[in-house]
Order: C-alpha cells, then sequence, then structure tokens
C-alpha cells in the first residue's frame, strides 16, 4: 500500500498511536546501550567492540527522538518502561548471577531481532524523516545480531542448553509485547502477522547460524507463540 495515501501523520489518531510506539523505540534504543555496556563488564576481552555498539545504541535513540519531533510528537516514556520492564529485570537478574549467555539471548538475539523486524515492517509505511533514519538503524542492527551469533557459535557446545532455557524464559514475553501494541502498530500501518513473521524469520535464522537443527529452532521459535 502506498503509505502517503492511506495513513494521515498528522492525524490526533496517528500521533496517539506514534507516542507509545516512538516511546518503545527510545527506551529500547537506551535499555539496548545500557545492557552492552554491562555485557562488556561480562566479556571484557570484547570490550572496545561491545562499547561501540552500545554508542551506536546511543546514536539511534536520538535519531528516534529527532522522528518523534519531527512529528511533533511526545514520546510516552512511561508506557515505554513498563513495556521493557518484564524483559529488563530478566537481563539484570541474569547479569547480577554472570549468566552472559542469558544477557545475549535477551540483547543480542531477542531485542535485536525484535527491533530488526519492527524497523523493517515499519520502513514502508513510515513517513519520509522517519524512513531515512530508520534505514540507517537498520544496517546497523544487523552489526549487533551478529556479535551475538558469533560469540554464542564458537561457544555453542557449552552454551546449547542453557540457551534453551534462556528462550524458554524469555521468548514468550515478545508474544505478550506484540499484543500490547498491536493496535497501535496497526494504527501506523503495521500489520501483527507481518511483525510476528519478520521476528521468527530473523531469529529464526540467528539460532541456526548458532548452531541449532532446524528441528531445534522450530521447537524453540514455537515456545509460547499460541499466545501472538
Amino acid at each position: 500500500m502506498t503509505a502517503a495515501v492511506t495513513l494521515d501523520y498528522h492525524s490526533d489518531t496517528y500521533r496517539d498511536a506514534y507516542s507509545r510506539i516512538n516511546g518503545i523505540v527510545i527506551e529500547g534504543e537506551q535499555a539496548a546501550a545500557d545492557n552492552y555496556c554491562k555485557i562488556a563488564e561480562l566479556l571484557p576481552e570484547h570490550r572496545d567492540e561491545l562499547l561501540a555498539l552500545a554508542k551506536m545504541e546511543s546514536r539511534h535513540k536520538k535519531g528516534f527522538e529527532a522522528c518523534g519531533r519531527n512529528l511533533h510528537v511526545t514520546p510516552d516514556m512511561t508506557f515505554a518502561q513498563k513495556f521493557f520492564q518484564k524483559l529488563r529485570e530478566n537481563f539484570q537478574n541474569a547479569f547480577a548471577a554472570g549468566n552472559v549467555v542469558t544477557c545475549l539471548l535477551i540483547q543480542a538475539l531477542i531485542i535485536e531481532a525484535f527491533a530488526i523486524s519492527a524497523y523493517n515492517i515499519y520502513i514502508p509505511v513510515a513517513d519520509p524523516f522517519a524512513r531515512k533514519i530508520t534505514e540507517g538503524v537498520v544496517k546497523d542492527e544487523y552489526l549487533h545480531l551478529n556479535f551475538g551469533q558469533k560469540w554464542l557459535k564458537e561457544h555453542f557446545a557449552e552454551v546449547k542448553e542453557s540457551l534453551k532455557e534462556a528462550n524458554r524464559q524469555n521468548l514468550p514475553l515478545v508474544w505478550q509485547m506484540l499484543n500490547e501494541v498491536e493496535q497501535d502498530a496497526a494504527t501506523l500501518g503495521m500489520e501483527k502477522a507481518a511483525l510476528v513473521e519478520d521476528f521468527l524469520i530473523a531469529y529464526g535464522d540467528a539460532l541456526a547460524e548458532i548452531g541449532f537443527s532446524t528441528r531445534e529452532v522450530m521447537q524453540m521459535t514455537a515456545m509460547g507463540l499460541a499466545a501472538a
């Protein structure tokens, strides 16, 4: 569909929904920056690379803040912080326990795949300013996904069962999160079915690249999917 024809970017309805979605992406990028700084503490040998990823996420945050200002929208940060609360708590608990596998699964796989899928679905229906910003962000996010894939692939034999458990605990949260923003996403021209499909592709490809079999990927990605 043609976004310019079907979406009124300046309507009250669009801007209301955008305030929550914009808040989510801003909060998500800030959380990602914080998470990569923490992972750098757990993987000091990769400190420079991880801190560079954190700085990249901070730049993304500024870009999305500009997208909101462009539409004269104030992001709903209270909603956004609540949206990420459970994933944030799970990450913080894993970090406190020194569990780098769970930290990487949450940030470098789940959150990055979630972001990539959402941004890819958003780009065709975005306003021109936001489209340009988001296209640049997506290119960077694949680098972040690749870091997690590479580290976990190198340590696959020793982390396989831990990854399965971390997936079991955290993937169902994604479906809950998608349900929570389904109506707002639809207002922005983003269909939930497309978001789910794109996420499953990105996340499943990452799991396969790490070393899981096709059967294992299907089992892992189905975790909690009935709630979606």
